[in-house]
């Protein structure tokens, strides 16, 4: 009985320190988890900051292109306004030379036409062709009224200002005079 009992401890010590050892090795084993899940934490926190870190920059990236574009956004309308700009000059030169008010009007003339060109087939510009036209208040601002005979419909009878669409859309209005049918 007596090496029963003893074979009973041992076999009790032997568990115990088997439950030790398995105590022991889940402990490393949960240590070693959570060095795992603190290195991954480590690991995202900096994948964020290098994130938004390159958000930023491209978010700044973009800011600074955008005012590059709209400063030079009028570039090409410039150039192509340059030509003109030169003729007005070349029309003012001769006109001081010659003092002849004829060929002054002509070169003008010719200057505003490059102009008015260069705009529409470039840029889509037109301009609203407003004189003794009928009254259109989607184009045209009516500055004055003047009663009118021998007209049925309200028609502009004159021009303050002209007016001009950019690709078919009122950029400013024609202001005009309209002439109002007498009533009888």
């Amino acid at each position: 009985m007596k090496k029963d009992k003893e074979k009973e401890e041992i076999i009790e010590e032997s568990k115990e320190e088997k439950e030790c050892g398995d105590e022991l090795s889940a402990e490393e084993a949960l240590s070693k988890k959570i060095s795992e899940l603190e290195e991954e934490i480590k690991t995202l926190k900096e994948d964020e900051l290098r994130y938004r870190a390159e958000t930023e920059n491209y978010r700044k990236r973009l800011l600074k292109d955008k005012e590059v574009a709209v400063k030079f956004a009028n570039e090409s309308l410039i150039k192509d306004l340059l030509d003109p700009l030169d003729n007005f000059s070349r029309a003012l030169d001769a006109a001081n030379k010659s003092e002849d008010f004829k060929a002054l009007k002509d070169g003008i003339g010719m200057v505003e036409s490059q102009m008015l060109g260069i705009l529409k087939t470039n840029w889509g510009l037109e301009v609203i062709e407003a004189e003794d036209k009928p009254f259109n208040p989607e184009e045209m601002e009516a500055y004055a009224v003047q009663d009118k005979e021998g007209i049925d419909e309200e028609r502009v009878i004159s021009v303050f200002q002209t007016g001009y669409k950019l690709h078919g859309k009122v950029i400013r209005s024609a202001k005009v005079m309209v002439g109002k049918p007498v009533k009888s």
